[in-house]
């Protein structure tokens, strides 16, 4: 799998999950340039605005900081743009695809070697299901730099 050299990290908001994927993976693999966006960032208002503040809290509280990030929208060339894109549920294929549908076949689980789990949205749930969400991230990154 050695021809992934470009990794883009996709969830709905990209204000939770794929900014903490990003950063695990950055951290991870610092050869391969890593960015993520998000498949509804523009119709949430949420361009431009930073990570979830409990996000920030779970990151930080395992040595992450995610402060620096900003969101932003996926868009049709961006997608074009990487060699593999990495989303947190299944159903972010098809959005993804309907976004540009040439890219369907690079698009997989961030979950996928860790039994192709899906990370739930923890947004405007409890701090638990930040930490869930995080523990899931961090397993998967991990599985995914021994494949990259």
């Amino acid at each position: 799998m050695g021809m992934f050299n470009k990794v883009l990290v996709v969830c709905v908001g990209n204000i939770c999950r794929s900014p903490v994927g990003e950063c695990l993976l950055k951290k991870l693999l610092p050869n391969i340039e890593i960015a993520s966006a998000g498949i509804a960032s523009a119709k949430s208002r949420l361009e431009g605005k930073p990570a979830d503040n409990s996000m920030i809290k779970t990151a930080a509280e395992q040595g992450l900081d995610i402060t620096a990030h900003t969101s932003q929208q996926l868009t049709r060339e961006m997608c074009n743009q990487y060699d593999l894109i990495l989303v947190m549920e299944k159903g972010h294929i098809d959005a993804v695809a309907s976004i540009n549908p040439a890219v369907r076949g690079k698009t997989m689980l961030f979950g996928q070697w860790i039994g192709q789990k899906e990370v739930p949205d923890p947004h405007k749930k409890s701090q638990a299901a930040f930490d869930h969400a995080y523990k899931l991230l961090d397993e998967s990154a991990k599985a995914w730099a021994a494949k990259l």
